[in-house]
């Protein structure tokens, strides 16, 4: 069911699902009864109680949006979650199948966490969206920021045009990169740690490459695929 997992911080977990966790999104054509059922078993596996997994309808923007509980999902493509009036924390998800996924855990002055999450695919990294987590998130107020980046598409395997990948590199030159049968490629993960990087926000994690692995979905080998999450929650 987990890819990856581990308590990150005291009382906070991260976690990135695999195919055995199945699809987890609504918009790919599957059941939405069964995709449900799926979120329910996973948050009754991570012993949520009755909290749920806040997702997002993602569109590959740099949007941001706030959340303070469970609600219909936004139309963004990350997330910030910050304590509510009883002090408690949303816990939130990110769904992939070749994207970058990437999970934001800070603490604010009182050392109450600050968490979020941003999808970012190849419009989303020249676009700046985990920048833009990371800016809402220090306008909450939140310090020792670190990132988990759960498993993506690699640069030796995300084929694109030369064009494109002069255009992403303009912006993000550490997304520039080469196939393994040497034809034009972008490294969206290398783009997302020097985005990090820049703000002295440290990569605690790096998942490995969606399209190499069997047991997480990949949209370059199968387009018609599930999507696996990113979530991170606090107990």
């Amino acid at each position: 069911m987990f890819w990856w997992r581990n308590e990150v911080r005291p009382g906070i977990s991260v976690a990135f699902t695999d195919t055995g966790a199945g699809n987890l999104a609504l918009h790919v054509g599957d059941d939405p009864e069964l995709v449900v059922g799926r979120r329910q078993k996973l948050e009754s596996a991570l012993e949520l109680g009755p909290n749920r997994f806040q997702y997002m309808n993602q569109v590959h923007g740099n949007r941001v949006a706030m959340i303070r509980e469970f609600g219909d999902g936004p139309t963004v493509d990350a997330m910030v979650s910050v304590p509510d009036a009883s002090g408690a924390v949303q816990p939130l998800a990110v769904m992939v199948a070749d994207c970058v996924p990437v999970v934001l855990v800070g603490e604010d002055a009182g050392h109450v966490p600050v968490v979020g999450v941003a999808h970012a695919g190849r419009p989303g990294v020249a676009s700046a969206v985990v920048p833009a987590a990371v800016a809402a998130m220090r306008a909450e107020g939140a310090v020792n920021i670190s990132a988990w980046i759960g498993p993506s598409i690699c640069g030796r395997c995300y084929e694109v045009p030369g064009a494109l990948r002069e255009d992403v590199a303009a912006v993000v030159p550490a997304a520039w990169s080469e196939t393994t049968w040497g034809t034009p490629a972008l490294d969206l993960p290398a783009g997302v740690r020097a985005q990090l990087g820049d703000l002295d926000i440290p990569v605690e994690y790096s998942g490995g490459c969606t399209l190499e692995n069997e047991a997480l979905f990949s949209y370059r080998r199968h387009s018609r695929t599930g999507r696996f999450a990113g979530l991170v929650w606090t107990h």
